[in-house]
Order: C-alpha cells, then structure tokens, then sequence
C-alpha cells in the first residue's frame, strides 16, 4: 500500500540510479513486501504528465551484486505501487564483432543461464500450479516504442536480438562467451533474469533497453573485459540514455492493448 498523499505509478522504470535526481519534486517511498525488501525505496515523480516509479536495480549506491538482487520483492514493489509498465535499462556485452561499445539492442529473446535464483511466484504451497507463457519473453508495444523513439533520437538501435543472462559476478570465460555467440546470441548480461518472467507473472509489460558496454572476451583478442571499461563506457553514454529513457517513457501507450497482462492468466496475490 502507498502512503497516503502518493499518487500510484504507471510506469516503472528499473535500473534507474541517478536518473531520479534529474527530476523535480520527488517522492521517496519504502515498500514492503511479502517476498522481503526491494533493493532501494521507490521514487516518485513525473516524466512528461507520466506517473513514474523508478527503482535501483543495485540500491542507490550499487552495493547489491546480480547474483543477490531481490527479484520478487522488485517487481512485486512495483505493482503495488500501480505500475503495469516496466522500462528496464541495462549495461551489456556484445557477443557479436558488430555489436560494439555505444550500440542500442532492444533485444526480443532471452536466454537463462543463471543458477539459484528464484525465478517464479508460484513456489509456495498451497500455491496453485501456473506454468506461464514466456515464448516472447519482451512487450511488444513497449518495443516498438523504444525501437522508434531511438531512431527519432538518431541513435540507431538494433532491433532485437538474444540476451543471454548468466550469473555473475564474474565475467564469461573466453570459452563461454565464444560458445554463446556461435549460438547467435547477441548480447550477454547479468540482470535481464528473472526481472522479466516474474514481470509476465505480474501481468506487467516489460521492455529492455540495452546499452552494449564491451565486446565480451571471447569475440576478440585482447585482456578481456573489466569492470572498470565498462564503467568508462557507460559513463560516456548515460547522458544519452537518460535523455532516450525520458523520452521512452512519454511515449509509452497510455492503454495497453498488449496480452502481457491477459485476464485469462492465474497472477499471484
């Protein structure tokens, strides 16, 4: 429940560390939920006359590795604050020699290759037994909208393309990242899972944006990805991406006529 006085979000926005501060009259608000607690409070403001709900995916000072993020208490933390569509930024390797730092994927397929992580809502007993459609893991209405806002921003995406989400920490292995781009896997990433199946569980509509970071260290030759590159690059595009998010969301459709959120699917209460 929302304290009174917050007015609910309709969009979300996951991934958001720092992009609230460029916002104006925002409003801190700390969710409980029956799953523990989200990463970091939700901020409340306005992009555009949209009700936003922006969460940091790592908590506000990014000490929350991918590995221990609380998936569940996130996105639940999100629909209860009224949120039916998410927007979720990511940092990514390429996986392919032409997916290079600064390129734009708004990828259309995943790819689990994490471990340990809970990844549904329906493990509890007596819970029912939901099996949950998941063959296009991505809304499509919201990628078409980020694919289009980008070419309108010149900022030329790539339009779709596989995530491959492995567990972290730690970067791939030559071998791995070698591996999944024989595969024709596009991009590599640590958090793009379970963000978006326990998003459709929810009934939310869910698009990645991802911003590639590093050739991953199996598509060249060289030392290998470190943390610190791929802060550098993304450091020299977070303007962009901010601007691009800002503009993401004031064109998000105001209805959804999408089935992520079809009636006729169990959802968790």
């Amino acid at each position: 429940m929302l304290p009174e006085g917050v007015a609910p979000a309709e969009i979300g926005v996951i991934g958001g560390s720092g992009f609230y501060a460029f916002l104006e009259d925002v409003t801190e608000v700390r969710i409980d939920t029956p799953y523990g607690a989200p990463s970091d409070s939700l901020f409340f403001g306005e992009i555009a006359g949209r009700r936003v709900a922006f969460l940091p995916r790592h908590g506000r000072d990014h000490a929350i590795p991918p590995h221990r993020i609380n998936y569940r208490a996130n996105l639940w933390a999100l629909r209860a604050a009224g949120v039916t569509q998410i927007v979720a930024p990511c940092a990514v390797g390429g996986l392919q020699a032409e997916l290079g730092p600064g390129t734009l994927v708004v990828p259309d397929q995943l790819v689990d290759r994490t471990s340990g992580r809970v990844q549904t809502y329906f493990d509890g007993v007596p819970a029912p037994v939901v099996h949950t459609s998941f063959a296009d893991p991505y809304c499509p209405a919201g990628r078409s909208v980020a694919i289009a806002t980008a070419r309108g921003a010149d900022w030329q995406p790539v339009d779709g393309g596989t995530l491959v989400v492995i567990e972290g920490p730690r970067f791939s292995t030559r071998a791995e990242s070698r591996w999944y781009g024989a595969q024709g896997w596009s991009i590599v990433g640590m958090t793009g899972h379970p963000e978006a199946v326990l998003a459709r569980e929810l009934g939310l509509c869910f698009t990645a944006i991802a911003l590639v970071t590093d050739l991953d260290a199996g598509v060249e030759q060289g030392e290998g990805v470190t943390h610190a590159e791929v802060l550098e690059v993304f450091a020299k595009n977070v303007g962009r991406l901010r601007t691009l998010l800002f503009d993401v969301v004031a064109a998000m459709p105001a209805e959804r006529t999408c089935a992520c959120g079809a009636d006729d699917v169990p959802r968790p209460e």
